[in-house]
């Protein structure tokens, strides 16, 4: 009879999804490397990794992904339990709000089974110390008791892989990050690879799709699989509405029209970001919490959501004094300037 440590992965929506809303996003998910586009290099090592743990009849090592959201984490995260046969078990760090959450899911783990923390750099100090000894020797201390008669007790874990993901890499703390043994960091997707994507969830979802209007589309998706996706349903919407149910250029260019989204991928918040910089602030430097109270956004949003393509493709500056919006920006903005020592006159 086959362990239960065997059975096949389910596949599990990552925690913040919703069931109705997000199960088709769910449906697009790859669920094998070789489905995976895209992180070529990430993807060679990961299958080394996971092959050589099959052979010894081990666990994996515990895994850490980091990068900006939606570039895929939580479904590499399923897509290792899948290539290594063991079941997945989730969950998002805010979750776990006292030591006995996390005690509760790892004693009920199976072994060699793969638990996911999703934003693992929110994790309370409390939690976090718990799970140390949890990674290096697959034991939990647990307090039984309260007052002068309270004891601590061991309680043996079976080997388990801890999959952690973050956007924020620096917010983790020395002693946990050091634990994982396979770091990974996700990049932001060519327009090649994200091309890839389109087409492959398109066929999923049964729309027909020209070239050109991949090709816009890939241009459009900040190098981020699931602004690509979210793209693509939109632009399936409007093609069944607008059209004959296939997805044009026409299409795809005045869908875009609709979403505020321009040719470089920037939407309304961006290209107001870069005009609160260039309008108000002549270019910078400026502070990110004046920027957002500005835009009115928060600033975690700012830093998290939008800055990061901002700056991957050269519009927006991180200096000491602050944000500077670069000549690209003022370029994509079609706002000229002279400068006069430190001023900069708009024109």
């Amino acid at each position: 009879m086959k362990s239960k440590s065997q059975d096949p992965a389910p596949r599990l929506p990552d925690p913040g999804f919703n069931p109705v809303e997000d199960s088709e996003e769910l449906s697009l998910r790859p669920r094998l490397l070789s489905e995976f586009v895209g992180q070529d290099k990430l993807k060679e090592n990961l299958a080394v990794y996971i092959e050589a743990a099959k052979r010894r009849g081990e666990h994996l090592d515990h895994v850490f992904l980091s990068g900006p959201p939606g570039l895929g984490k939580t479904t590499l995260a399923a897509i290792v339990a899948n290539e290594l046969g063991v079941q997945f078990r989730a969950t998002s760090a805010p979750a776990l709000e006292k030591p006995g959450d996390l005690a509760a899911i790892l004693t009920s783990i199976g072994e060699r089974n793969i638990f996911f923390i999703d934003e693992i750099h929110r994790l309370k100090p409390v939690v976090e110390e718990m799970l140390y000894s949890a990674m290096e020797d697959f034991e939990i201390d647990v307090v039984i008791g309260q007052g002068p008669g309270a004891r601590t007790i061991k309680i043996p874990l079976p080997p388990f892989t801890l999959v952690g993901a973050t956007t924020k890499t620096g917010l983790v703390s020395g002693p946990l990050y050091s634990r994982f043994g396979i770091p990974l960091r996700l990049d932001f997707y060519e327009p090649a690879d994200i091309r890839k994507i389109v087409f492959r969830s398109a066929s999923i979802l049964s729309v027909a799709l020209e070239e050109n209007a991949a090709e816009m589309m890939s241009r459009c998706s900040r190098g981020t699989p699931r602004i690509a996706n979210r793209i693509l349903r939109r632009m399936r919407d409007f093609a069944q509405v607008w059209g004959e149910g296939i997805i044009d250029l026409p299409i795809v260019n005045r869908g875009l029209q609709s979403l505020e989204i321009d040719t470089r991928g920037l939407d309304k918040v961006d290209r107001e970001i870069l005009r609160t910089l260039v309008e108000k602030y002549a270019g910078g430097p400026v502070g990110s919490e004046t920027i957002a109270i500005s835009i009115g956004e928060a600033v975690d949003t700012l830093e998290d959501v939008y800055e990061p393509y901002l700056i991957q493709i050269g519009f927006l500056k991180r200096t000491p004094r602050g944000r500077v919006a670069t000549d690209g920006a003022w370029e994509h903005l079609g706002i000229k300037r002279t400068t006069r020592g430190d001023q900069s006159l708009l024109f």
